[in-house]
């Protein structure tokens, strides 16, 4: 596993991982966003070809990060599933199973779309909005930051964050990305399988890109 790279806000400490999650050291608990489970499940009921090893690598990793860490809770800011239920989220339930000591707190995204009761016969604890700790307000969308409690800084998903890298010969690529302002966070999206959307940070801001398995600080 590749080493982390500390952030500090509001005098605690949260690791960033290469791996697309962060630790929040004081709180114990794993922030982790967009993971988009059964997504591979849901395009192959449409027709098209994506191997279930995408989805069983996501869970994979997730698990040797809990092994890794050990937290206390693991906090999902929006989209852990991506949309109705499919064969892989048998596969899941018999996941989560194996990590009963792990308090898994969902606050829901767009694409978490199954029963109330599902969750709950899953062992996740779902939050409509926002699910606040510690002094911290975890959201989905970074849109909705604004509401929240003055001095109260946020996490929150949803964008798929990332930053372009200019090269040699004009040569340019984009990278997932951690983003800092000034009253909240993006994380990068933890499924792999996924899509970018650009940022245009200023100069305040403080942006990690995740390059070749290393978090490199940009500004």
């Amino acid at each position: 596993m590749f080493l982390p790279v500390p952030h500090h806000i509001h005098n605690n400490t949260f690791w960033l991982s290469p791996e697309r999650c962060i630790y929040w050291e004081q709180g114990q608990a794993i922030i982790v966003s967009d993971l988009h489970l059964g997504k591979t499940g849901h395009f192959r009921k449409a027709g098209i070809a994506v191997p279930q090893s995408v989805f069983q690598h996501d869970l994979q990793r997730l698990f040797h990060l809990i092994q890794h860490h050990r937290p206390q809770q693991l906090i999902i800011v929006g989209d852990l599933f991506h949309s109705k239920e499919n064969k892989e989220m048998e596969l899941f339930i018999r996941w989560r199973e194996s990590l009963a000591q792990v308090n898994f707190t969902l606050v829901k995204g767009n694409h978490d779309i199954l029963p109330a009761q599902w969750y709950t016969q899953a062992g996740i604890v779902t939050h409509a909005e926002e699910y606040s700790t510690g002094g911290f307000c975890f959201t989905h969308d970074p849109a909705g930051c604004s509401a929240t409690s003055e001095g109260v800084y946020t996490f929150s998903g949803h964008i798929h964050p990332g930053i372009r890298l200019n090269g040699l010969g004009k040569q340019s690529l984009q990278f997932p990305c951690y983003y800092f302002g000034e009253t909240y966070a993006i994380l990068p999206a933890f499924s792999r399988f996924t899509g970018l959307a650009g940022i245009q940070p200023t100069r305040q801001d403080s942006v990690f890109a995740i390059v070749n398995q290393s978090v490199i600080p940009i500004q």
